[in-house]
């Protein structure tokens, strides 16, 4: 593994970024993609220009979310940003920890929780976690992240898994198909602005929105989330919220 360095509020904190050839080329894709495009104040942009529906939709995915952090001491967010959903996550919990693979949202993430001692940044891979196991009692993946980072959806559940305590959760997100409409428009806004590539109109299809830049954004449904629960034998809720995300919930047994 190689070994990378991340200066955070509190100084710097070792991360670690996976080597190995198991993650494939659709996954460095997907990763560059987070760590050039759409990163930093760019990826911040994506949301600030987000119209009402869509901005409903990202309030009600944070609410339900808030709503199972009360006994959590400890979160983990995958895919973290620019620290959204984390500064938030660090009003609830005493120690709410966000990692990525973009430097420059990290910064960003940086700034905005910045005097917040609750809150942790590292760079590092979601599906090569750099904690000991059971080190957290949530751990959260929303906004669609099952896709959206490009990994082996089964190396991400099994990792986040790994790294929860028993008796704690993880939480997983993606889109309702209910909400494909507003989904489109929404990254119809972020092409019209260059943050995203042109959308490939012909190549898309209703739950996957492809770039002509190469780049595709699926999503999760109920379907698919029980099927990949079943995989790595474990048993889930699953629940509409607000007719726009689907969401995955397992409760580690004690």
């Amino acid at each position: 593994m190689a070994e990378m360095l991340l200066l955070t509020g509190a100084g710097f904190r070792q991360a670690v970024m996976p080597n190995n050839r198991d993650n494939g080329r659709e996954a460095m894709r997907g990763e560059a993609y987070y760590r050039t495009r759409l990163s930093g104040e760019r990826l911040r942009s994506c949301y600030e220009l987000a119209p009402q529906r869509v901005q409903q939709y990202l309030d009600a995915e944070i609410s339900f979310v808030l709503g199972r952090v009360e006994a959590a001491e400890s979160v983990l967010e995958l895919g973290c940003g620019y620290g959204r959903v984390l500064v938030r996550l660090a009003q609830r919990t005493r120690r709410a920890v966000g990692i990525d693979t973009s430097l420059d949202s990290l910064e960003l993430a940086r700034e905005l929780t910045a005097g917040n001692g609750s809150c942790e940044l590292t760079v590092m891979d979601a599906t090569a976690l750099g904690f000991r196991h059971r080190a957290f009692d949530m751990a959260v993946c929303i906004q669609n992240g099952i896709c959206a980072f490009r990994v082996n959806p089964r190396k991400l559940l099994q990792e986040a898994l790994r790294v929860t305590r028993p008796g704690g959760s993880v939480l997983f997100s993606s889109y309702t198909d209910a909400f494909w409409p507003h989904r489109l428009a929404w990254f119809e806004l972020q092409a019209d602005q260059g943050l995203v590539g042109q959308i490939d109109y012909a190549a898309t299809t209703r739950g996957e929105i492809v770039c002509k830049d190469g780049f595709r954004f699926g999503s999760f449904g109920v379907d698919e989330f029980t099927q990949l629960c079943d995989e790595v034998s474990v048993q889930p809720t699953i629940v509409e919220v607000d007719d726009s995300s689907v969401f995955c919930e397992i409760t580690i047994p004690r």
